[in-house]
């Protein structure tokens, strides 16, 4: 056999291995690689950045396009106002649940009692964003300044005045519709190519993590990680698996997590859901059998307000700090900080790390000064991206699983999609 054909046989036996494989493969040898290399593994992270900033290329025209085709292809506006309706309560019921989760095992676990912050560093904090400036936000002043920052909350409520104005004049926005339509496809078709080159992109995000931080940067905390560890484990099954898709669903939490892994996968190794959103898009269509309408609204939604990683991680967080100062908790304190953080993690910016300077608020309600809560910011600056990339698995979980619930509520679900066996 010639060299020609040698490597054109390895290059298509190469795109044959199912994609979660090559990803997971990538991430091994990432790790492998960047404890090796140290920190000279950062002269590849450029590879990553490269895989990323192809993401975030593609997210706002993926947003913007699959909405206003999705929003005509409903053909009944009213059928919109029924499908955000549950989007929002369900996306609340789960954050809720997940800091539950969180502060219960925090409770038990304890895994503040008899560490000393006191030679942390400090950190500056930055200050939440208001859920009155969150609301009022949606309205974009200027639509094209909102694509341009990507400002996705804008995004989708531009897109949808579209899509319904398109579904108002009738015949004379066909040509648009159509127009929209085959964009979204284009779109679609980039986002598999970008995807092809995931795992180089994820070897490099993950080399560089282990070269500059190591293993050992997990050992200064391990309590606390082993709590954040067992609240997402605990989050993703009891809620997702269990209580969403076997008890309301009916469905095999089995085969929703094998259609989802992908997604996990590239959110476990970009720590952003907004990243993670075209492969979470195409996975819920491919995979989990959400039709285009669904997916194209629920999950740019979630990406944006869905955080129950970040939840559940702020909790924790919040307890663990409370206990290293010597801060007693009431049942009271406890409510208060469930309440304050399901708000607070709507602000959340879906970029990696934001919930470290979105904490201030849920600690002070627990009676935290500004100067703790600086020293416990530092501390935990150690050790957050590994448990950031946790996290943010539950995130693009949660908004995956969400949306596969909505999907069947509005008749918007193939079930033969969902049940059919993947390629391992």
């Amino acid at each position: 056999m010639s060299d020609n054909a040698k490597g054109f046989s390895l290059g298509v036996s190469w795109f044959e291995i199912a994609l979660w494989k090559r990803i997971l493969t990538a991430m091994v040898v990432g790790a492998i690689l960047g404890s090796i290399w140290g920190p000279g593994a950062e002269s590849i992270g450029w590879i990553g950045d490269l895989f990323i900033r192809l993401i975030r290329m593609i997210v706002v025209p993926l947003v913007f396009v699959t909405i206003v085709s999705g929003v005509v292809s409903m053909g009944d506006p009213s059928k919109l106002g029924s499908l955000g309706a549950k989007t929002l309560i369900l996306y609340m019921l789960t954050t809720l649940i997940a800091i539950t989760i969180g502060l219960v095992l925090a409770a038990i676990i304890q895994p503040g009692v008899g560490v000393d912050l006191t030679g942390a560093p400090a950190s500056a904090l930055q200050e939440t964003i208001p859920l009155s400036e969150r609301l009022i936000s949606i309205v974009p002043e200027n639509p094209f300044a909102a694509l341009a920052e990507g400002n996705i909350l804008a995004i989708i409520f531009f897109a949808i005045l579209i899509g319904v104005s398109l579904l108002s004049i009738g015949e004379q926005g066909k040509p648009v519709a159509d127009f929209m339509d085959a964009s979204s496809e284009v779109v679609l078709r980039i986002t598999h190519w970008i995807m092809e080159i995931a795992p180089f992109g994820v070897l490099a995000l993950i080399a560089r993590v282990t070269g500059a931080q190591g293993f050992e940067s997990l050992l200064s905390a391990v309590v606390l990680a082993v709590t954040v560890l067992l609240a997402c484990a605990a989050h993703l099954i009891i809620m997702h698996g269990v209580i969403i898709m076997h008890f309301m669903l009916k469905l095999s939490p089995v085969m929703f997590f094998r259609g989802a892994r992908d997604a996990m996968l590239v959110a476990f190794s970009t720590s952003s859901s907004a990243a993670t959103l075209p492969v979470s898009m195409s996975v819920a269509e491919e995979n989990l059998g959400v039709k285009p309408l669904v997916a194209s609204t629920v999950l740019p939604l979630g990406a944006t307000i869905n955080m129950d990683g970040t939840a559940l991680y702020v909790g924790i967080v919040s307890v663990f700090a409370a206990q290293s100062f010597g801060i007693d908790l009431t049942l009271m304190d406890y409510l208060i900080m469930a309440g304050t953080t399901t708000l607070v993690s709507v602000g959340t910016a879906a970029v990696p790390s934001a919930s470290l300077f979105l904490m201030a608020a849920v600690m002070a309600t627990i009676g935290m000064t500004p100067d703790q809560i600086a020293v416990t910011v530092g501390f935990i600056f150690i050790i957050d991206r590994p448990l950031d990339m946790l996290r943010t698995v539950v995130n693009i979980a949660g908004d995956l699983s969400v949306s596969t619930a909505v999907a069947n509520w509005e008749g918007e679900f193939d079930r033969e999609i969902f049940d059919r066996p993947l390629k391992y």
